[in-house]
């Protein structure tokens, strides 16, 4: 490191975009393995809905606490015992779906281990990086679930096809243990020296883990108490937080539906089978990566050259992006062959991830001291519309299975996917009257 002469917090910033790539390669690892078992086993579409969604259940636990223990204990801790946590549990359970109760109960304990995941994260990148490079650096980060999205769509299917649902959890598992020794040797805090003035910039030594009531050094020489009481009323009672909430529950919401039941629409909905569709049934996460980063250095670049304020920067990404998605979103149904499906997935996943440059990168803007905080509220209605999206999916797909006879017909699926669209308006509007770039929270 030293003889490259790289900043240290690059190296974590690196490190944390893989974890997010290895975290969504589990996440879409599993709904491949498992709707190809499912399947063979004759399970019907509501119960895999349910089986789908038992996982944003635990997530959903464990957002706040996530928050909490990262702020208090430290991100870099926190990170590094998700990954062990959740890896374990896909190494140890078999994928059986007629096995429903063990399955229920791993896929509820990896929502636990991976609602810990984002939080610590943020925690984490609000210690490392500078304000003006927060955008980019936030993108890069969570681009990396669209870049393990997308080579999971690419890679999984040919190891289920020749090695079995199992392996799927097999590898998903080595990677986690992988990504969990190099965080171990290499990730550290950042040293309190390198920010000497971070209470005035929002990052660096004021933002480590404190104890609830340490003694610091006054001026006279004596020693007073200082105390990290996290504001909860605040939080919860304003209004930007609020903006932030809907939309991360709107985003989720969307991506949830498409990354858990795009498999089902490409083989049920259009007769496609996704081993013979190649490369191309990954280009909507990968559309996903690189929008989430150009949305990140726009910013970046918008703001550092002053050519539009914080506040009005992450308002134009936010809403250029969920309305373009919103319109391709409804429009993805009346698109009955590969590429019409695949091009309007890929404009509804990648504009919310250039959105994700309005609503994400905001928490750190408004509240850097408790960006793990705000981050496991406002993931909590992300997590929520995993549960509900994926789920009622599920319900809407069996009602209209046993109206229209199958799900072939592009009526089956208009429900589906219209629902998120009219979600991208509306958060798109709360945004719009409620955010702001500026810091509330002390």
């Amino acid at each position: 490191m030293k003889s490259m002469k790289v900043p240290k917090r690059y190296l974590i910033v690196l490190l944390t975009f893989v974890s997010t790539c290895v975290c969504y390669i589990e996440r879409v690892g599993f709904s491949i393995a498992y709707t190809v078992a499912a399947d063979a086993a004759g399970i019907n579409q509501s119960s895999k809905g349910t089986i789908l969604s038992t996982f944003y259940y635990g997530y959903a636990c464990s957002q706040v606490p996530g928050g909490w223990a990262a702020q208090k204990i430290g991100g870099r801790q926190v990170l590094l015992l998700s990954f062990v946590l959740w890896s374990s549990t896909c190494f140890l359970v078999p994928l059986d779906p007629n096995r429903v109760t063990i399955l229920v109960v791993a896929r509820l304990l990896v929502g636990v281990a991976q609602g810990f995941i984002f939080p610590s994260i943020h925690t984490v990148l609000a210690q490392w990086v500078p304000p003006h490079e927060r955008s980019r650096s936030v993108s890069l980060t969570t681009s990396g679930m669209y870049l393990g999205a997308a080579m999971g769509m690419l890679v999984l299917p040919s190891l289920v096809k020749f090695r079995g649902p199992q392996s799927v959890f097999i590898a998903e598992a080595a990677l986690g243990v992988i990504w969990s020794f190099f965080w171990f040797k290499y990730a550290t805090d950042p040293p309190r020296s390198e920010h000497q003035k971070a209470t005035a910039t929002g990052f660096g030594e004021s933002l480590l883990p404190t104890k609830a009531s340490q003694k610091i050094k006054v001026e006279n020489g004596g020693t007073t108490a200082r105390t990290s009481e996290i504001p909860w009323k605040r939080i919860l009672a304003s209004r930007p937080v609020w903006a932030i909430v809907v939309n991360n529950f709107t985003f989720h919401y969307a991506l949830y539906v498409l990354m858990n039941w795009l498999p089902t629409y490409f083989e049920l909905g259009l007769q496609l089978s996704l081993q013979e569709m190649g490369s191309s049934k990954m280009l909507p996460y990968f559309n996903m990566f690189i929008f989430s980063n150009i949305g990140g250095v726009l910013a970046d670049h918008l703001i550092t050259k002053r050519i539009m304020s914080v506040t009005k920067t992450r308002k134009f990404l936010n809403t250029v992006g969920f309305i373009v998605s919103s319109l391709a979103l409804m429009a993805l149904p009346i698109f009955r062959t590969s590429a019409g499906a695949i091009f309007c997935s890929s404009v509804a996943l990648g504009f919310l991830a250039l959105g994700r440059a309005g609503f994400a990168v905001n928490h750190m803007d408004i509240a850097p001291k408790y960006a793990g905080i705000v981050m496991g509220v406002s993931n909590t209605a992300g997590t929520l519309a995993g549960i509900i999206g994926v789920d009622m999916t599920g319900k809407l797909l069996e009602a209209a299975k046993a109206e229209y006879s199958d799900l072939s017909s592009p009526e089956s699926w208009r429900t589906v996917f219209v629902i998120p669209g009219l979600l991208c308006v509306f958060s798109s509007f709360i945004f719009l009257l409620f955010s702001t770039g500026e810091r509330i929270f002390d």
